[in-house]
């Protein structure tokens, strides 16, 4: 059985969160956060040598990164998924662009600005600009379309989710102003699938969907 190792508060939601759309099998481990430096607990570098998550194992199969792993999971289980665009698909370059936008773009200014708070400093107008242009690009896209990948859920959204709902909640990034992302995140909280995945894999931590 596909196994899911998962650290609290943390991308590997979005595993979970997979796993749930598609209707697949699989054994939920949760890991907590070291309570003084908040990053994972030993145990998991037993499984990973990064002792980080998320993490899979599947048979003799074991792999970490996230992208990878949504990848893995849609081409061995679900390779017909209406998750993944095919490349005949009008929609296929958008969910492309957006799926790998998600961590090669968007978390890396995330962790940029938790960087920078974490040593007291403020983020270089530069950088902050950086950070600013992507919000509002993600705004933009939300008023062409319903998803990010196009006009149905996909891999992207998955990837995207986070960063947009967990990651903000523990960092100054208000969204008021913003109503096409807010209506979004509206019709993700509403996913029978996001709600059973958040339920099993943040207990007592509700989404932050506003």
């Amino acid at each position: 059985m596909l196994t899911i190792h998962h650290l609290r508060i943390s991308q590997s939601e979005r595993i979970v969160w997979l796993c749930e759309e598609l209707g697949l099998d699989y054994e939920l481990k949760l890991y907590d956060r070291d309570p003084e430096t908040r990053l994972a607990p030993p145990e998991l570098k037993a499984i990973h040598p990064m002792q980080i998550a998320p993490v899979i194992e599947d048979g003799d199969v074991k792999l970490g990164e996230s992208g990878a792993i949504v990848e893995y999971i849609v081409g061995r289980y679900a390779p017909d998924s209406d998750l993944v665009p095919g490349p005949d698909d009008p929609d296929f370059a958008d969910h492309l662009y957006w799926f790998h936008f998600a961590n090669a773009t968007f978390m890396t200014n995330g962790m940029m600005q938790i960087a920078v708070g974490f040593v007291g400093a403020e983020m270089p107008a530069p950088l902050m600009k950086r950070v600013t242009n992507a919000w509002d690009q993600i705004e933009r896209r939300l008023g062409e379309a319903d998803y990010f990948g196009g006009r149905r859920l996909t891999t992207a959204d998955i990837m995207m989710v986070f960063q947009l709902t967990t990651s903000r909640a523990f960092r100054e990034q208000p969204i008021d102003d913003r109503p096409n992302l807010k209506a979004y995140l509206k019709r993700i909280g509403a996913r029978d699938a996001y709600q059973r995945a958040m339920a099993k894999a943040e207990p007592g931590f509700p989404p932050k969907l506003d």
